[in-house]
């Protein structure tokens, strides 16, 4: 793993490979015709919806239409795939998610290295997840369910969009900190989670924040944390885990990367244009609609983000011996 984190920030670093005068020539020529962004999720989620505020916002920079493909499988591994394959010229981007970080600990026989294959081009946010009851369990703080848990080992059971994904590792590193003893209950979605979890069938969840607010704010389920390292500014008022759990901090997060080899130059210009995006108001308000925290930064920081939180994910993938399905 430290020899491929050196490889991705090496890749995320590599723009003083190439003269100015070529570097210059070839972002002013950049693009030449219409780009696509993979997806590697359905249209209408988080994945989808992103890829699409982007795609607009550089269609509208760039002057060439920024098209979304949307090719679901395997936690965005097809997705993936299908940029690693492409000519790396900068007309194929990948809409970059958390489960790019899970994938490599998780998947034994994936026909490319994430972080040897793709490099990253921009950050764009970070959403929380919210650590929520039913309203029927008798705690209301996170000290409290670890008492409560602790003192009722395998009574307390957790729902997951399925094995492998965030939310599912979320509650694994939870698990892993604090020594409680909980049952996994995984589910083909998030929706199944909240049904189960608003009757009382599963007892906590810790899901995406923005699927679950409405629930949350009509008094429905209870959140105990959220999982930032800092509160987060839709819900005020609930302290993150690490106020009771130091050092905890768990996060969905979403950028943009680009087939490795993908000229310094257009990397660069992508990422300025990204982070321009992300500074207008109207952006801003547009994602954090979403639950979102904004990222920027050059691509050799959203390069060293990735590889922390490859590395990070991987720990946890391994000590829970999660294996996909």
């Amino acid at each position: 793993m430290k020899l491929q984190r050196r490889r991705f920030l090496n890749l995320a670093a590599g723009a003083a490979a190439f003269p100015a005068t070529s570097r210059m020539a070839r972002a002013q020529a950049y693009p030449t015709r219409p780009v696509r962004i993979v997806a590697g999720f359905a249209a209408g989620g988080i994945v989808d919806i992103l890829a699409r505020i982007i795609g607009q916002a550089l269609s509208e920079r760039l002057g060439q239409p920024f098209i979304v493909e949307n090719r679901l499988g395997a936690g965005s591994n097809i997705a993936t795939e299908a940029v690693v394959r492409a000519s790396p010229d900068g007309h194929t981007l990948l809409l970059i998610s958390v489960g790019n970080a899970i994938s490599p600990a998780l998947y034994d026989n994936l026909s490319f290295n994430f972080i040897r294959d793709i490099a990253p081009v921009a950050a764009i946010m970070r959403v929380p997840n919210v650590m929520e009851v039913t309203p029927s369990l008798p705690v209301r703080t996170v000290p409290e369910f670890i008492a409560y848990a602790k003192a009722n080992p395998g009574s307390i059971s957790y729902g997951s969009a399925g094995v492998g994904t965030s939310v599912h590792v979320c509650a694994e590193l939870f698990k892993q900190m604090t020594g409680v003893d909980m049952v996994h209950v995984p589910y083909r979605g998030m929706p199944g989670v909240l049904t189960d979890l608003l009757s009382g069938r599963i007892q906590v969840a810790f899901d995406n924040v923005s699927n679950s607010l409405e629930h949350i704010r009509a008094g429905r389920l209870r959140p105990l944390a959220v999982t930032t390292a800092t509160r987060w500014p839709g819900l005020p008022d609930v302290q993150t885990v690490d106020e009771s759990v130091p050092g905890f901090e768990a996060s969905a997060f979403f950028g943009v990367g680009a087939p490795k080899d993908t000229p310094a130059e257009i990397v660069a210009l992508l990422n300025k244009e990204i982070n321009a995006m992300l500074a207008s108001p109207v952006a801003r308000a547009r994602l954090t609609d979403l639950g979102g925290t904004m990222l920027s930064g050059s691509s050799a920081d959203f390069g060293k983000f990735i590889a922390d939180e490859t590395e990070k994910w991987g720990k946890v993938i391994r000590t829970a011996n999660i294996k996909a399905e």
